[in-house]
């Protein structure tokens, strides 16, 4: 059990480096680990085995090149895992390297064979770890995990059925691809598991359950071992070689729960239908598709709720702690919490820090710093500064992408889970805001915000160019986000823009607004008309019976 005043958090880092630090993270201290890592399913298998002295289309580029490159960091890695990992870890590398040489794919799985000596360092005794992947790295990701968990600790490999019934158009010369892969491994041979089930089908219940009587619908089981294992013995006047104990029959018979079609028949034993759990959940999973549109939060590796769900019931109970070192949109954070259990996310990202945070407050009216932490977001100017400056991590980005969450404004362009913003020319826009100014007989006329970003110096000249573009735009309001303190022209310039006003809230709002960093650090919001949306919102969560047992997931999100 984690100490007693635990506090779910979720850190923006390297979750290599977080991973490391053991004030954050001691041994033995995290109940359950999922992690979904950046694995390349768009990408062609050749492409991902070219050699780093090769050349690949930029459009080719997707989800490998901000981390999975054999470069400088992943040789580091590598000479690290050899001094340090454990033995057998360190000799799986060192094969697959000499198998398959120096290139992204061996980037890949230098880094995460490092997280997952640390994932298995944080795990209790009695915790899982589901690794989610597809086919390209699967089969190298289990020789990885073999050596850092044991064979022995190997539970499943668990095919999930992400696609059912849909056509695929890039199965020219092969066959569709429509599923992934989920490795569970477990600490040792303590780790908790919790049987899962699903309903029987309608087709099931209506071939097998064709009794009734006072107690209710019931199916009715050979009370005989077919496998002939038991010794045969006398009971009730029938020799048979029976599946349970005397004593157990006799207890079935004095409760009413055997019946004979004839007096000497062998008897047979009753299973109700509503005492009867269901089917037992196997490897295959085929009963949960893919996100759909009223579940969908614009995020494109999104996971459904329900796969969480399942991992979480299975290897897990009330108060367990659940990592997820990978994070993105909030997936397995958001079905922890559902289920009453205590979370850690990890993510490199502040746009997808800040698409937890909110998904956080739209299911379960969390506020960031008061029900849980955000480690690694800067907290005053100087941090703020620093993120900007630091040109190792793609620090324009992240600070811009940081900056726009404090207004819950969407990047332009802004790719999740990539480290990288925009290509191109933005047209003078960083992030958006969208709202509805109502129109009469109840219909509603979309109208945005445009958001400018700044972490340098600043000038009359940035406040003229974005009043051309919320003009150029037809916007009704820019917004004009900076680090250092604006000048007087330029809070002169802001005034001269005049006002939006809003014939429904028959209120007027400042055209042009400049809220520096230390004003939204200090609660300062955008002045506009409400009910305003940017993301996709999750619908916020109701409990229910149902709910809480985790049995139903219907009505979570909307789209």
């Amino acid at each position: 059990m984690a100490e007693p005043n635990f506090k779910n958090r979720l850190y923006y880092g390297d979750n290599l480096d977080i991973l490391r630090n053991s004030e954050y993270f001691p041994d033995e201290c995290v109940d359950l680990i999922y992690l979904d890592p950046p694995f390349n399913s768009n990408r062609s298998y050749n492409v991902l085995f070219k050699s780093e002295s090769g050349t690949d289309s930029p459009a080719q580029i997707t989800a490998f090149e901000d981390s999975w490159h054999w470069g400088e960091a992943a040789e580091e890695t590598y000479r690290g895992l050899m001094l340090n990992a454990p033995p057998k870890a360190a000799a799986a590398v060192d094969a697959l390297l000499s198998l398959i040489d120096r290139n992204q794919m061996t980037a890949y799985l230098v880094m995460m064979t490092a997280r997952l000596v640390e994932l298995h360092r944080v795990l209790k005794p009695t915790g899982s770890l589901y690794l989610h992947c597809d086919p390209t790295a699967s089969h190298y990701l289990k020789m990885i995990l073999d050596a850092i968990f044991g064979v022995k600790n190997f539970r499943n490999e668990i095919v999930w059925l992400r696609k059912q019934g849909e056509r695929h158009n890039l199965a020219k010369l092969r066959m569709p691809s429509s599923h992934d892969i989920i490795f569970w491994y477990v600490k040792s041979r303590r780790a908790k598991y919790n049987i899962q089930f699903t309903p029987y089908s309608e087709e099931y219940i209506r071939k097998n359950y064709k009794h009734k009587d006072a107690r209710g619908v019931y199916a009715t089981f050979p009370c005989t071992n077919r496998s002939g294992g038991n010794k045969p013995y006398e009971f009730r006047g029938i020799t048979r070689a029976w599946r349970f104990s005397p004593a157990r029959m006799e207890a079935m018979y004095n409760d009413s729960l055997l019946t004979q079609a004839r007096p000497d028949s062998p008897f047979r034993y009753k299973k109700y239908l509503d005492t009867n759990a269901g089917v037992k959940v196997e490897d295959v999973w085929m009963d949960i598709p893919q996100v759909r549109e009223n579940e969908s939060l614009g995020y494109p590796t999104q996971k459904p709720v329900a796969l969480l769900e399942r991992i979480i019931l299975a290897s897990s109970n009330d108060g367990d702690v659940v990592l997820d070192p990978f994070c993105g949109c909030g997936t397995a954070i958001a079905a922890a919490h559902k289920l009453r259990r205590r979370w850690i996310g990890i993510d490199i990202t502040h746009l997808s820090i800040a698409l937890q945070k909110y998904r956080l407050g739209d299911m379960f009216g969390l506020t960031s710093g008061v029900d849980y932490a955000v480690i690694g977001e800067p907290t005053n100017v100087g941090a703020a500064r620093a993120l900007a400056q630091d040109s190792d991590n793609d620090g324009r980005y992240q600070f811009e992408w940081w900056a726009l969450s404090l207004i819950q404004a969407q990047p332009l362009e802004g790719r999740a889970g990539s480290r990288k913003g925009k290509k191109g020319a933005d047209k003078g826009i960083d992030g958006i805001i969208s709202f509805f100014e109502p129109q009469s007989k109840g219909k509603a006329k979309a109208r945005r915000v445009i958001v400018q970003v700044k972490s340098g110096k600043v000038k009359s000249g940035d406040i003229r160019d974005l009043k051309g573009t919320v003009e150029r735009e037809k916007a009704a309001i820019g917004v004009f986000i900076t680090l250092e303190n604006p000048t007087q022209d330029m809070l002169h310039e802001a005034l001269t823009a005049g006002y939006y006003e809003s014939s429904f809230w028959k209120r007027q709002y400042r055209k042009l607004q400049i809220l520096t960093i230390g004003d939204l650090l200090g609660g300062a919001a955008v002045s506009m008309p409400p009910q305003h949306g940017t993301f996709e919102r999750a619908e916020f969560y109701k409990p229910t019976q149902t709910s809480r047992e985790g049995k139903s997931q219907r009505g979570l999100f909307k789209g």
